[in-house]
């Protein structure tokens, strides 16, 4: 389970487009008015969680796992260094920025990549080679969807606490730096546990 944390914290809680829209809201001062933004994305990511993993479950298993897997590690590497590489640009002059509701929270992270490929590794790798299915499976992504409404709404409340001089992008690539380690780690232990050993252990 520690690994299917890390991943989704590593994914959700870097600078994306979603947590740079909590993040500006968060300087304008919109702190209470977001909330039906942040749990708008949450539910959408219940709702990607949930789709992929029952899916995944009729047809993630043995060799297919294997496979999938390595395609997944290779991935999250490749992620982890464009999260690495990525340059800051952060706007916060957006004084007149208009107030987000939930369903701009809920179509806005449904059409947003980033969410598809913060939940396909989870949903159809890492939960079928955790044994998850079933009524599991709805209780953990419910998990992870609370995790989703954290990660704007941290983001929201550190434009709020902090004010525009977060907008400093050193804070950010040190950030990024973190994120993109955790993440190195994470794709180091799925390729040991559901590549290399299944090979080795045939």
């Amino acid at each position: 389970m520690l690994a299917i944390f890390a991943y989704a914290i590593g994914m959700m809680y870097t600078p994306g487009p979603i947590n740079l829209i909590g993040l500006n809201s968060g300087i304008n001062g919109q702190l209470r008015s977001s909330v039906g933004f942040f749990l708008g994305v949450g539910l959408a990511m219940l709702i990607l969680l949930l789709g992929f993993g029952w899916i995944g479950t009729e047809w993630v298993q043995g060799d297919g796992l294997v496979l999938i897997s390595a395609i997944g590690c290779l991935y999250i590497g490749y992620l982890a260094v464009k999260i690495f590489a990525a340059s800051i640009h952060l706007n916060t002059n957006g004084d007149t920025t208009p107030k987000l509701g939930f369903r701009d929270g809920l179509l806005m992270q449904l059409m947003n990549p980033k969410g598809t490929i913060a939940t396909l590794p989870i949903a159809a790798i890492q939960f079928p080679a955790a044994g998850i299915h079933g009524m599991s499976l709805v209780m953990w992504s419910a998990v992870i969807a609370v995790m989703a409404v954290g990660a704007p709404g941290s983001y929201c409340l550190m434009g709020h606490v902090v004010g525009r001089r977060i907008a400093n992008p050193i804070i950010f690539r040190w950030f990024n730096g973190a994120m993109a380690i955790l993440l190195l780690y994470v794709a180091a232990i799925i390729a040991y546990q559901h590549v290399y050993l299944p090979l080795i252990l045939r």
